[in-house]
């Protein structure tokens, strides 16, 4: 990856690019692959190559992927690489205009959509894992009476904790410590309600 860091995406031009379905699931897969070829992350996604070629293309224009070293074969395939270590959307970037504000919250149901699928997939499976992983997953929710500061830095301190895991996790599967690795999803929210 080009950067360390996550990339804050603040321009609406971005944010459309970003906020299609299967350049999401694409911007996920490569960012689990680390590198890949438009015919690798077909078979991921379960699309044409062709397809993911064009959205690769889209993602590249705005910034989002770049391509990577050559990593080998004959050549002709281009291999791409994520930009940032991940993206982030702050509502306060597109809250200064009704079409930016609508895009932002369009992108994050669709975020939100994945994610609900991404789990079920999880759970329609989760008989097959081992039982080391059944025991692994887990699903929580936690309820606090809290500030809006407070409920800030609470995600920073959670942020930092999974960066930590996702750093140490990285290094080791690079150093050849892969066995029993596998990729894994880490959803959490938080945002006020009223009951």
């Amino acid at each position: 990856m080009a950067s360390n860091e996550s990339r804050r995406v603040s321009d609406l031009g971005t944010l459309k690019a970003f906020g299609h379905p299967s350049r999401m699931k694409l911007y996920r897969a490569l960012h689990i692959a680390r590198q890949a070829t438009a015919s690798q992350l077909a078979e991921q996604v379960d699309e044409q190559v062709s397809l993911v070629s064009y959205h690769l293309r889209k993602l590249a224009d705005h910034g989002l992927i770049e391509e990577a070293g050559r990593q080998g074969g004959d050549g002709r395939e281009r291999w791409w690489q994520p930009t940032s270590k991940g993206l982030r959307f702050n509502d306060e970037d597109f809250d200064d205009a009704p079409e930016k504000a609508a895009t932002h919250t369009a992108v994050s149901r669709l975020s939100f959509d994945q994610h609900i699928e991404l789990y079920r997939r999880h759970l329609d499976t989760y008989r097959s894992w081992s039982p080391q992983w059944r025991k692994g997953s887990f699903g929580s929710e936690y309820l606090a009476r809290l500030t809006a500061e407070e409920l800030t830095a609470l995600e920073s301190e959670l942020d930092a904790v999974i960066n930590r895991y996702q750093e140490q996790g990285r290094a080791r599967d690079e150093a050849g410590d892969t066995e029993n690795r596998e990729n894994v999803a880490l959803h959490l929210y938080g945002f006020p309600f009223r009951t």
